[in-house]
């Protein structure tokens, strides 16, 4: 056996599927094992692995044991000569295996080996070749030394910044990612550390591998995509915790005495530092662009106010000075509130919001001025100059801080994003039709063929002209599909084009899921054909309101209801199954639930073939119309079809 292969699965179905079907490819000349260990996900992992991936050795804990165990539980059963721990948030090249095996074969002296990686837009990830985070290396990078000096020998050793990341070079620390071990050099210096729950143990193992008397390489010679599943919690206070906590474990276990002392001082010291930062930047992005929109206004009656004065009453000074002093701020608060309650803060930035909010302002300091004392009132007139300066200045330096690109001043936008699927006909109209059901806002763009042997209707042009096609026709999103196109050209056609701003995703075969761009808990960069609204929560909780409205409802009008009904018993019973949870109004057709593998609710007493008295359903369109019913759940239809099929409430 020349590789086992091991994946810990949390929670990611989509992204694990597409991670095997790459590794399913690149095992084609390769002898291997495959397990996949779930920490006891609740999104359907187990069924679709089970499903669709037969041959893979399935370990299904029935809690969250961690990374580190639940490697190990794989690797005490693995067989093969190499161990690879691999994410599930990863593709693979189809060489990827054969290359750094081969690697490994004609370096006796390798214990680990890590890879070249990419992000989901094709941008290089530094994390791929590390060194080891000593205590001046870690107070370098949690200080942000190492980001302001990336070349520095001496500050950029966190990530070796200093190395080419297109070279071979021996490196201290591996990223768990990909992790590539010799199962003798494992043997030897022992599994992965279960004190480490999650983060460190990558770390760890690397240097226990290095003073077991092997080494670690960086080997950029095949690249993969790492959709990085950390790299939206990077942010938080409990990431900072959690991650430098580990460092401190590692501290502990492997630096002696005074070492271990200083390296833990440091570690708590990041982390109050750290936490003040993200405290401190948490009310600055809360409360800055008010601020902004508050000192605008201000300078905007400093200004307009001398000139009316001049202009209307030929006399400077004419308002006493407690008008800028007090009465501007009250008037900037009208509008600061006016925006804040239309809506105008929220992200990403609405110019219709911000100009509505500024209405409101406006309505409700002029209901303010006529009831307040007329020693207070000085002008209308400089209430609605300021008003118009405050509108045209607000709503301009949002547009260009938008036109900037800057983050925070993105404006909302219902823009149709044009989509190109890459791949040959009959996969790439099936792609289509996924987009079409997941109801993003998305144009159409075409079809990109992969040579000139498979052009079709709406085909635009073929893969070597990626980029004049993307240029042109001004695409916004590219889609692969990976039945027709090898993920080592998806990884080169993304790493030749990584400059542009273009989001990437790819269309495993035979699924209902296209996956990008960056990260598995970013939102938008998953398309699913959604069969999951109804077992949302807010969804959940308004069908059960209903049910127990409508059922006390029933209940009250019983008594004239049950003259209508057939069985009157059956009547009365549903009512209070329905009261005390046991039952829904409306549910699935039953007999193909299994068969839609739909998320679970309860058993309906209605359901939506009521809908459609008299007819005959068989089971393909039984399954078609419970996909539509959770796909498309909506409570006003389960009140219509509740008003439609009350009679058969008896059921």
């Amino acid at each position: 056996m020349d590789i086992s292969i091991v994946i810990v699965n949390y929670n990611v179905k989509h992204f694990v599927e597409q991670c095997l079907h790459s590794v399913e490819k690149a095992l084609k000349n390769v002898q291997a094992e495959v397990f996949v260990v779930d920490n006891n996900s609740v999104d359907g992992s187990a069924q679709l692995i089970n499903e669709k991936f037969p041959d893979v050795t399935f370990i299904q804990n029935t809690e969250n044991v961690g990374f580190s165990r639940a490697n190990n539980q794989a690797i005490q059963q693995a067989k093969g000569k190499y161990v690879l721990l691999l994410n599930p948030d990863t593709v693979v090249e189809e060489d990827t295996f054969e290359k750094v095996l081969s690697f490994m074969e004609a370096h006796p002296e390798a214990g680990g080996l890590g890879v070249k990686m990419i992000d989901g837009k094709g941008v290089f990830l530094p994390e791929s070749k590390r060194g080891l985070p000593t205590p001046w290396v870690a107070f370098y990078k949690m200080f942000g030394l190492s980001r302001l000096f990336p070349m520095s020998h001496k500050f950029g050793k966190y990530h070796l910044s200093y190395l080419d990341k297109n070279e071979v070079h021996e490196i201290d620390v591996l990223a768990g990612a990909f992790m590539l071990l010799r199962k003798s050099a494992l043997d030897e210096v022992g599994l992965l550390d279960e004190t480490f729950f999650m983060y460190g143990e990558d770390i760890d193992l690397s240097y226990r591998i290095q003073k077991g008397g092997y080494k670690n390489y960086y080997y950029p010679k095949t690249t993969i995509i790492h959709y990085k599943g950390e790299s939206t919690k990077k942010g938080s206070l409990n990431y900072v915790k959690v991650f430098y906590n580990a460092m401190v474990i590692f501290a502990r276990k492997h630096f002696s005495g005074r070492k271990a002392s200083v390296f833990a001082l440091l570690i708590h010291l990041a982390i109050y530092f750290r936490a003040l930062l993200s405290a401190t930047k948490r009310i600055m992005q809360k409360i800055y662009l008010p601020l902004a929109d508050a000192l605008l206004i201000f300078a905007g009656f400093w200004l307009i106010t001398p000139f009316w004065e001049q202009f209307q009453f030929h006399q400077p000074d004419y308002y006493p000075p407690q008008f800028m002093q007090f009465v501007v701020p009250v008037y900037s608060m009208f509008f600061l509130f006016g925006i804040l309650f239309s809506g105008g803060y929220k992200k990403p930035v609405s110019i219709y919001k911000v100009g509505r909010g500024i209405l409101w302002g406006l309505i409700s300091l002029l209901l303010a001025y006529s009831l307040v004392d007329e020693k207070f009132r000085f002008s209308r007139a400089l209430i609605l100059l300021g008003t118009a300066w405050s509108a045209i200045v607000l709503i301009a330096y949002r547009l260009l801080g938008h036109a900037l690109k800057l983050s925070d001043f993105r404006i909302y936008s219902q823009r149709t994003r044009k989509i190109a699927i890459v791949g040959h006909s009959k996969e790439a109209r099936r792609v289509q039709k996924i987009l079409e059901e997941t109801r993003i806002r998305s144009q159409m763009a075409g079809f990109i063929a992969l040579d000139n042997s498979d052009k079709g209707q709406n085909y635009m042009g073929e893969l070597s002209q990626l980029e004049e096609i993307i240029r042109i026709n001004r695409i916004d999103e590219i889609v692969f599909c990976a039945e027709n196109i090898s993920s080592a050209d998806i990884i080169k056609a993304m790493l030749d084009l990584s400059r542009l701003d273009i989001d990437y995703k790819i269309a495993p075969p035979e699924s209902a899921s296209i996956i990008g761009s960056n990260s598995i808990h970013t939102a938008g960069d998953l398309y699913v054909v959604n069969l999951n609204a109804i077992s949302k929560s807010a969804n959940k909780r308004k069908k059960r309101l209903l049910d127990l409205v409508t059922a006390f409802l029933i209940l009250c009008l019983s008594p004239v209801l049950i003259w209508f009904i057939t069985k009157k018993r059956n009547f009365i019973k549903n009512i209070f199954r329905v009261i005390i949870g046991k039952r829904s109004w409306i549910g699935y057709i039953p007999g193909v639930v299994a068969e839609s593998k739909l998320p679970s609710i309860k058993d309906g007493i209605l359901n939506p073939g009521d809908r459609f008295p008299g007819m005959q359903f068989d089971k393909e369109k039984s399954v078609q119309l419970n996909r539509l019913y959770a796909k498309d759940y909506n409570l006003l239809s389960d009140i219509e079809l509740l008003l439609k099929a009350w009679k058969k409430m008896d059921r």
